[in-house]
Order: C-alpha cells, then structure tokens, then sequence
C-alpha cells in the first residue's frame, strides 16, 4: 500500500443544501492512497450529493475537497484527470460502438494510442472482448454496465470510486468486477465503493465510514466496526412450536419459519442464562445456532435503518 502522507481524497467542512434540506453537514474525513474504502448510508445520507462534488458535477456550499493534493475547485482539470467514477445511472452515447466509446473518453484525458492495448486488457478482464464493435444502443443493462467500468478506467486513475457498481447486476459480472478491482488494488489504486449489499462491503473494504444525515457516524476499519458492539446472536427451534417465556421476548429480534433470534448482550445475557430460562419453564430445544453482528447489524445499530434493496435505489 502507498504509504504517502498525502491523502488520496480529502474532505474538509463539506456542506451542501438544497433548500432546507441539508445534503452535507460538515463532513471531514481522509481517504488513504492505497485503501479499499467504503462509503456507507441509508438512502438520503448524502453519498450521491459527496460523489458529484468529489467529481466536481455540483459545487459544495462551504468547504473543500482534494484528489491527491489537487483542489477540485480550484485545480479542477487535475484532480478530474486522476479520478474515475463509476456511475450508479446507465448513462452513455447510443450511437458508438464499445471501443469507439473508450478511444473517445481516452481522449477526453488527452490519451491517444498509447492507451489502446489497455483498452484491449479491459475488454478482455470485463468480458466485453465480443461486443467491442456492437452498437452501445444494442447492449443488455450488464454489458452496458461494463462498459461503464471501462469507461472510469480507461485513462488508468490512480483513485476510482464505483457508485453501486453492482446493483441490478448478474452474478457473473459481481465476480467479473470484484476480481478485476483486486487486481487493480493490488497495483496501488484506490478504490471507493459505495453499495447495498454490505456482504460486499464486508468482504471488499479495508476501512469503512458511515454516514446519514449529512454527518459522519462512524470510520474505522472493517474489523473493528464488526467488533465495536459486544453482542451476539442466538437462534432457537423449539420443541413442538413452543413459546418463549416472558423473560426472554424482549431479546427477540426476528421469528421466522419457525425459529425465533435473540439478541444477547455478551456480559449481561450470557448464553447459558438462556438455556437455563428454558430449562426452568420446560421448553425444549429442537434445534440452535449463534452468530456475530455483521456489518448490517452494525449499520442498523448506527442509524436504526436498513439499507433498501439495491435494485434501483435512490440516494
């Protein structure tokens, strides 16, 4: 990982209303070159309104953003020149073909030939190696899509933020994407993914923050925000459909097929309080299972939401 001190993208004082609406309120925080980051919010947390900005679509009310020292007012052409943005809306010019498409946005970056057997090496990692001649108009929503990818990659950005890259997506093209990204970040770039599905955060992010509301909730590293909250989870079958006793409903968290989940304080409900409760009220156990929070456990407990499905979210 680079270990440069300057940082990749920094935000300092960023805010940005819409009316009465605060977008951003004051959000600070570094991201370091080299990392694998996730940007995490509910819907209307301000992820998409930091991105256009960080992008330099929309202007921040007060504060300040920088790609790699470069002030994205100020030093636009620079700091644009080392970002690539994937965006989440399938946006792109009907009347090209694929490789048309990434030869004209290289230039954009004043790249010309030199680029082209990267171009190559795209089309050939993203599965795009059989289109490159067919209309965009005429791609299915996935090629589309990876197109896109391409697109934010193509002049090579050291930092590339991909803005739910995998909502709406097949199977195949998630592990396409994430096998690729790998690869890239194991080169020193820095990758920034916001996402609805945290199983993705989870395995992908070395350090994750948490926004709603405009403001940071929480920044840590994905190990320590799954191990920051000292609980577990229990989950019981009980014999013959029985019920628990009153002692132990205020643990439940869910009842489904039916199975019951409790959520157990580490010091102050210890497993074994549990099946000692049962034993006491004659209840049988047919079955029973324990896990730890992951992050969507976490990110419940943070902001009391949980993130809606991805399939054409709106932030």
């Amino acid at each position: 990982m680079n270990t440069s001190p300057t940082a990749a993208l920094s935000i300092n004082g960023v805010r940005k209303a819409y009316g009465a609406v605060k977008a951003l309120n004051g959000l600070s925080f570094d991201i370091r070159q080299g990392e694998f980051f996730g940007l995490l919010g509910p819907n209307g947390a301000g992820k998409s309104t930091l991105i256009s900005i960080i992008a330099g679509l929309i202007r921040a009310d007060e504060g300040s953003v920088a790609v790699l020292g470069h002030d994205t007012v100020r030093d636009w052409r620079t700091a644009r020149r080392q970002l690539g943005v994937v965006p989440q809306e399938l946006v792109f010019d009907p009347f090209f073909n694929v490789v048309d498409m990434l030869r004209i946005q290289a230039g954009y970056y004043g790249a010309g030939k030199e680029v082209w057997p990267w171009i190559d090496e795209m089309l050939e990692r993203l599965d795009l190696s059989a289109k490159r001649t067919a209309m965009m108009r005429s791609l299915s929503g996935g090629m589309k899509r990876r197109v896109l990818i391409a697109q934010a990659l193509v002049h090579k950005p050291p930092v590339v933020i991909l803005d739910e890259p995998t909502a709406g997506v097949d199977v195949d093209l998630r592990r396409t994407l994430w096998a690729f990204m790998r690869d890239l970040h194991q080169k020193g770039t820095t990758v920034v993914l916001t996402t609805h599905y945290l199983e993705e955060a989870q395995e992908m992010c070395e350090r994750i923050a948490i926004i709603d509301k405009g403001v940071v909730r929480v920044i840590e590293t994905t190990e320590a925000l799954l191990n920051r909250h000292p609980f577990r989870f229990l989950t019981l079958k009980l014999v013959d459909g029985a019920e628990l006793p009153a002692s132990l409903r205020e643990l439940v968290t869910s009842e489904k097929a039916g199975a019951v989940e409790l959520k157990l304080e580490r010091e102050k409900h210890p497993i074994a309080s549990v099946f000692a409760a049962l034993r006491s009220a004659g209840i049988g156990i047919a079955d029973v299972s324990t896990r730890d929070p992951d992050l969507e456990d976490i990110f419940i407990e943070l902001t009391g939401k949980a993130l809606s499905s991805p399939q054409g979210a709106a932030k």
